[in-house]
C-alpha cells in the first residue's frame, strides 16, 4: 500500500468516526497569534505543546528555517494577512537550534538537483533569467542571528499595524525549552521611550 492510499484509508475511518470533532474550531486564532516557524518535523507536535497551543489558538507558519527573506513574499504575505484578516495581534518568529538550515550550501543543493534529474540547462535558463540560488537557497550560520533579522524584517514591515509585538523565540527541538531573542513587548517600550 503506498502512502496516498494509507492517509485515503485513515481519512475515510477517522471521517466515519467523526473523529474531527474535538478539533473544531474558528479560523480566528483564540490567542490573536501569529507564529512564523520551521517545518522540521521535530516541531510538528512538539511546538504547539511546548508553547500550550490547542487546534485553533494560533496561525502557524511554516517555511525551511523559519526565514523571512523577502518583505513582500508569501510569508510576510499571511502575517500580514493573519494580522488585518483573521484578528491576530502579535507576531512569533520561531527557530531552532540544529536546523537543516544552518550552513546550508546552495551549490550543493543545486548539484544535488542535476544529480536527481535536474538538467543543467534548465539551471542555466534560471540563472540568466534572474533566479539568484546563491541567495534563493541561502540558510544561515548562526540561528539567533536568522531569528533577529526575520523579526525586524516583520518589525519594520510599513503596511505592519503600529504597536503590533513581535518576537524572535528559539525552540530546542527534542526537549522544547525556549530561549527569547527579542522581547517584542520590551521592544515596543523601547521605541515609545525613544520617541
Amino acid at each position: 500500500m503506498s502512502i496516498l492510499e494509507e492517509i485515503l484509508d485513515f481519512n475515510q475511518k477517522f471521517v466515519e468516526n467523526r473523529e474531527y470533532e474535538k478539533y473544531l474550531t474558528t479560523r480566528y486564532p483564540d490567542k490573536k497569534l501569529v507564529i512564523v516557524t520551521c517545518m522540521d518535523t521535530r516541531l510538528t507536535e512538539l511546538l504547539p505543546k511546548a508553547l500550550n497551543l490547542r487546534n485553533g489558538d494560533a496561525k502557524i507558519i511554516k517555511n525551511a528555517g523559519a526565514i523571512i527573506t523577502n518583505p513582500f513574499g508569501n510569508i510576510m504575505r499571511s502575517v500580514i494577512v493573519a494580522l488585518y484578516e483573521l484578528n491576530a495581534r502579535e507576531v512569533m518568529v520561531i527557530g531552532h537550534h540544529g536546523c537543516g538550515m544552518t550552513g546550508i550550501n546552495p551549490a550543493e543543493v543545486v548539484s544535488k538537483m542535476v544529480d536527481r534529474g535536474i538538467s543543467r540547462d534548465v539551471i542555466q535558463t534560471l540563472h540568466h533569467s534572474g533566479i539568484q540560488f546563491s541567495r534563493w537557497l541561502q540558510g544561515f550560520d548562526s540561528v539567533r542571528e536568522s531569528v533577529e533579522r526575520s523579526a525586524d524584517i516583520v518589525r519594520n514591515h510599513p503596511l505592519l499595524p503600529p504597536g503590533t509585538p513581535v518576537h524572535g523565540l528559539i525552540i530546542h527541538p527534542e526537549t522544547g525549552k525556549l530561549e527569547m531573542v527579542t522581547d517584542g513587548y520590551k521592544y515596543l517600550e523601547g521605541k515609545e521611550k525613544n520617541e
